[in-house]
């Protein structure tokens, strides 16, 4: 196998190949690290980079095996880290100003968790400031490109990450959602995104130890390897309070189940949300996939009503809470629409989070009480495809005006509002190419069963319409150049 064949080989082949002898982790290290200076300067998915540390990591790891070291599951296989998260020496902006120089003195849990089982850091990967909003860009490093069609978002705020994984960067990448940071530029990359059950991935140090808003989760190009990824995450830690006593082990089994005779709950809009008609014609094509698995599809779903209102309640108060000590002359330094969520958080009343808290709570026992006759519900990722680049946010979806830069982001933040675990699955492409995701939501704290219905939908959807094999432009051309990706 030569060098230049690694690079889209799945994390579950890569690891294994490592751990016979037949590649080393330099081996797999240097490939990954050949693509990236080939693909990110057009892209700018990988903002940090540290090829001299990987190297030597990798080195090391291979001095491991030689010596017949117990190996963990991700063992000698290259990751880029989120730049929200910290990591020991190796610069960590959140994308913003305030942080630009920001060179931590320690690793976060996740960093520390991935390093053990063998992962090899190559670098980090870009957000939106602080992962704020799903269009990644911030004054830092600038925009991150969608690799399908350069003239368009990638999303976000996990998109320097995405982007990565779908043009062969990286094999693995660690993530964040909060209203659909992880499954949004999952759809808009066509790579596999899980918002895991809050918990599942415990999150240390943290701002808000006690909300299950926001998740750390794992991102690949395949189900099978965002399974992996998330063994070597999950699992209890006691400083996380909110974490599950469920090991990670678990996740590393086989994903194989039958699907016969399972009942799946359907919504194309969520009750009646505008939802692009490309995006509609995509998921709709994708419906012939469950009848093949043999399952019993019903327009079904919960009562929305009072979500957007709990969520972005909550989601304001939460920031308020993270960005109340700003240094001195920081507001100057942040993006409008950061201060205006900072600023809807500080106006909120003891009243105004009481009824967030109670919607909250009854947005949960209707989906509750609705996937007690179902065991998913399949639904939009993302309301829109990929939309201009140069467009900070949708401004409207289906002639319908959007009144906040989140706005368009409904059919994910919904979900997150119930702690429901949620994969965002690639199912197909637009007429112009376009990359559209599945969204599977499953029961409480089902996050095994949901890996294995999208394993065996990929499947499925994989024979029919080829689309986990399909790759963006290996070689993507900015608006303006002359000639054709290929």
């Amino acid at each position: 196998m030569s060098a230049s064949d690694l690079h889209y080989r799945s994390a579950t082949e890569l690891t294994a190949r490592v751990r016979s002898g037949e590649l080393s982790a330099r081996d797999v290290v240097k490939a990954h690290l050949a693509r990236i200076e080939a693909v990110n300067p057009k892209l700018n998915a990988i903002v940090t980079l540290v090829p001299e540390r990987a190297l030597n990591w990798a080195a090391e790891a291979d001095e491991r095996q030689a010596r017949g070291e117990a190996l963990g599951p991700l063992h000698g296989l290259p990751i880029a880290h989120k730049d929200l998260v910290m990591t020991e020496g190796i610069r960590s902006t959140s994308g913003s100003r305030l942080f630009a120089d920001h060179v931590p003195g320690q690793d976060d849990l996740i960093v520390q968790r991935l390093r053990a089982a063998g992962a090899i850091t190559l670098g980090k990967t870009n957000v939106p400031e602080f992962g704020a909003g799903s269009q990644t860009y911030n004054e830092v490093f600038g925009e991150t490109l969608n690799p399908w069609d350069p003239s368009r978002t990638c999303g976000g705020s996990s998109g320097g990450a995405a982007v990565a994984l779908a043009t062969g960067m990286v094999p693995i990448a660690d993530g964040s959602d909060m209203g659909g940071s992880l499954r949004n530029p999952a759809s808009f990359c066509s790579v596999v995104g899980l918002r895991p059950s809050p918990g599942r991935v415990p999150i240390y140090p943290g701002r808000s130890d006690w909300s299950p808003l926001s998740v750390l989760g794992p991102m690949a190009r395949t189900v099978e390897d965002t399974a992996l990824l998330l063994s070597a995450m999950a699992g209890p830690d006691p400083r996380a309070p909110l974490s599950l006593e469920t090991p990670g082990e678990v996740f590393a089994r086989s994903l194989e189940h039958d699907f016969r005779g399972v009942r799946i709950a359907w919504s194309g809009d969520l009750g009646g949300l505008p939802v692009d008609a490309r995006v509609r014609s995509v998921i709709q094509a994708s419906r012939s996939a469950f009848t093949h698995l043999g399952c019993e599809v019903e327009e079904a779903e919960p009562d929305w009503s009072g979500a957007d209102d709990a969520f972005k309640t909550l989601r304001a108060w939460e920031f308020a809470q993270k960005f109340s000590g700003l240094p001195e002359g920081g507001r100057s330094l942040l993006k409008d629409t950061l201060l205006w969520n900072i600023d809807q958080g500080l106006a909120l009343s003891p009243a105004d989070v009481a009824r967030a808290e109670a919607g909250r709570g009854r947005i949960y026992q209707r989906v509750r009480t609705l996937m007690q006759g179902y065991r998913f519900m399949v639904l939009p990722v993302s309301q829109v495809p990929p939309f201009p680049v140069s467009l900070r946010y949708p401004e409207s979806i289906a002639g319908v005006p959007m009144e906040t830069y989140i706005d368009w982001m409904k059919s994910a933040y919904f979900v997150t509002l119930t702690g429901h675990p949620a994969i965002s699955l690639p199912c197909g492409f637009t007429e112009s190419g376009l990359p559209v995701g599945l969204q599977i939501v499953g029961r409480w704290r089902d996050d095994w069963g949901v890996l294995q219905f999208a394993r065996a939908l990929e499947r499925v959807l994989e024979t029919q319409r080829g689309v986990s094999s399909a790759r963006p432009p290996v070689d993507p051309v900015l608006p303006g150049e002359v000639g054709q990706g290929n």
